[in-house]
């Protein structure tokens, strides 16, 4: 039986926004009136109450506050949202609590209320430094406006900085992507996220879709912006995240890892494993999406959660893959039976597939997509789940 559990983080999110992007699919809702932020605040530290069966003694060691629009909330707001947290559980002492904040929503005060509250990492959604295209993907800021906040938030103490920047954008070239690119590391971030934009479903732009650049010149954007990104000192850790050495986003390399995380909020996921006497057992849980639902179940500590299910043997391997693999380095095999409380054999068989297409490493001592498999890792999934289910 496994003896440890994986680390364990805290996903909190804020659903609402001030106006909902054509290109997103999260769980955000446009403000129509003032932020309920005394009852949300209220309604979080009751939905972390009831989350506390599951984790008893263990520590957390990151918080990431997402949204929606998180900086919507005050610096008050999340003094005593932090505060809530942890009278009731264990922080680790280097703790690291991001919040995600919208260069639209910037007041210098602001930032320097949420530095004293105890954040102490920004994660910026910039997208671009582009006013074209900005206004092109609805965004509510402009290029100084984000300059001017992520400026501000090195001033007020943030040492540890994030900048969210797509690329693939409408119209976009590949002057364009490279300029966005300049812009952010003169800003001197310590992380850059730099993803490509997709159409998902149930978007404005899935139902309306812009011109996106061709293929090819997406492929020359990406193949120039990472030699850029290298070139000023950025290591490529994850598919689409980046960072100067020591700098890597402990809260997401959790989730990369398949750690275990609380979700609370209205939409939130999370992920709680156990230790049972068939071993470890893994559960995902997620929580009522509309904020007035969410709010309005308050009293009922069972309330906010819309489903829960426990993950079968096969899904326990393919998720572990699915977030490793994402990972430049992938992870020590050790962390496979840790954390999936699955044997060697059944990542024998997940992998096998893989491995004799040369989109996986075989090797005793790591998990590791091969930089082919990297370029074809949706391939590469497809194959280790192909390959259990053949053997099942």
């Amino acid at each position: 039986m496994m003896s440890s559990l994986p680390p364990l983080a805290l996903y909190i999110h804020v659903p609402w926004c001030v106006r909902k992007c054509p290109y997103c699919d999260f769980n955000s809702h446009t403000l129509s009136q003032a932020l309920p932020e005394t009852a949300y605040i209220d309604a979080l530290l009751a939905d972390l109450d009831a989350e506390l069966i599951d984790v008893q003694n263990r520590v957390l060691t990151s918080i990431f506050i997402g949204g929606g629009t998180p900086s919507l909330v005050s610096g008050a707001g999340y003094q005593r949202l932090l505060a809530g947290i942890r009278e009731r559980m264990t922080l680790a002492p280097d703790i690291e609590i991001t919040l995600e904040a919208n260069p639209g929503t910037f007041e210098r005060e602001r930032f320097a209320d949420f530095r004293r509250a105890g954040i102490n990492r920004l994660s910026v959604g910039v997208q671009s430094f582009d006013n074209d295209a900005l206004a092109r993907l609805g965004r509510i800021h402009n290029a100084d406006e984000a300059v001017k906040a992520i400026t501000a938030a090195r001033e007020v103490g943030f040492d540890e900085i994030n900048i969210d920047l797509m690329h693939g954008l409408p119209e976009q070239t590949m002057a364009t992507a490279l300029a966005d690119i300049d812009q952010a590391l003169a800003l001197s971030p310590s992380h850059l996220s730099w993803y490509q934009l997709t159409l998902e479903p149930n978007t404005a732009f899935y139902s309306r879709p812009p011109t996106l650049p061709e293929e090819d010149v997406l492929a020359d954007i990406q193949d120039a912006g990472q030699a850029r990104l290298e070139g000023a000192g950025f290591q490529r850790y994850e598919i689409s995240a980046w960072s100067r050495p020591g700098h890597e986003a402990r809260h997401n390399l959790n989730y990369w890892r398949f750690g275990d995380y609380l979700g609370i909020g209205a939409g939130a996921h999370g992920k709680i494993s156990r230790l049972v006497d068939q071993g470890l057992e893994i559960e995902r849980r997620w929580k009522t999406r509309q904020p007035e639902t969410y709010l309005a179940r308050h009293g009922d500590p069972s309330g906010f959660v819309a489903g829960q299910r426990k993950l079968s043997r096969d899904e326990r391997g393919l998720e572990f893959l699915m977030n490793a693999l994402r990972l430049g380095d992938g992870v020590p095999r050790a962390l496979w039976e840790r954390h999936t409380g699955l044997d060697d054999a059944r990542l024998d068989a997940h992998t096998r597939a893989a491995i004799a297409r040369e989109l996986m490493f075989e090797t005793h001592s790591r998990i590791q997509a091969t930089p082919l498999g990297l370029l074809f890792l949706n391939d590469l999934l497809a194959l280790c789940d192909d390959s259990v289910l053949a053997r099942s």
